[in-house]
């Protein structure tokens, strides 16, 4: 099943063929950790934009357009196992902090553009990153954030491009809701403890810790605090 490249822009990037065929291979790896992605890719619902630098805000308006049009084909249609992940082309040296750095401003920005174009904020999470019922929200939506760059240190979050992989927070409460979460978590966590030789020490269930610690794949330490500030007004 080939992954969806977005409809909604009438031009494509030069790497946007590439860019789709690096991550299918990726997840199609037998190693690969992921037991949802591998699911949206047997879907077809996992959905690739292409963009330039993760260093950049050039395209960040192509980026927020494609979660405004992700977030409403989902309420339309709330079936499992959707993402949306952002494949920039470069630079692909980043450290692990200097990534992290780059995730969180291209954040920034999709959020303050959410803000700008009057989307409310999804009132079943937290738009504080320091809450432990915090996560993003765009188009009312509420997304988890997966970082993926060739640089990391746990293998489950290295990737050949830096990618932004947006995951609907409401999935994982409908996997709750049908008795599915545990069971998945914990097949996940034992597939990337197989390849990195210990558990993520970061992963953690959503009301325990802020999951903003989660998103970048860097271990940070406890003292570590979020640089997203939200601009508008959550209730």
């Amino acid at each position: 099943m080939p992954i969806h490249q977005s409809p909604l822009f009438p031009w494509s990037h030069k790497d946007q063929a590439a860019h789709n065929a690096l991550l299918l291979d990726h997840i199609a790896e037998a190693t690969f950790p992921c037991v949802g992605a591998k699911a949206a890719v047997a879907k077809g619902t996992l959905e690739v934009l292409s963009c330039n630098r993760i260093d950049s805000a050039w395209d960040d308006v192509r980026i927020h357009d494609g979660l405004l049009h992700f977030a409403a084909a989902y309420r339309a249609d709330p079936a499992l196992f959707r993402s949306f992940a952002v494949v920039f082309d470069e630079p692909v040296t980043l450290d692990e902090e200097t990534f992290e750095r780059k995730l969180w401003d291209r954040i920034q920005s999709l959020s303050d553009k959410d803000v700008w174009r009057g989307q409310d904020y999804d009132a079943r999470v937290s738009a504080d990153p320091d809450s432990p019922h915090f996560s993003l929200s765009f188009g009312g939506e509420a997304f988890f954030v997966v970082g993926l760059h060739p640089n990391a240190s746990r293998p489950a979050r290295r990737f050949a491009r830096p990618t932004m992989v947006f995951n609907l927070h409401d999935q994982f409460t409908t996997l709750r809701e049908q008795g599915r979460y545990e069971t998945m978590r914990e097949k996940i966590m034992v597939r990337d403890e197989a390849i990195a030789g210990s558990r993520n020490p970061m992963l953690t269930r959503h009301g325990e810790l802020s999951e903003a610690r989660q998103y970048s794949g860097r271990a940070v330490d406890p003292v570590w605090r979020c640089p997203f500030s939200y601009q508008g007004q959550a209730e």
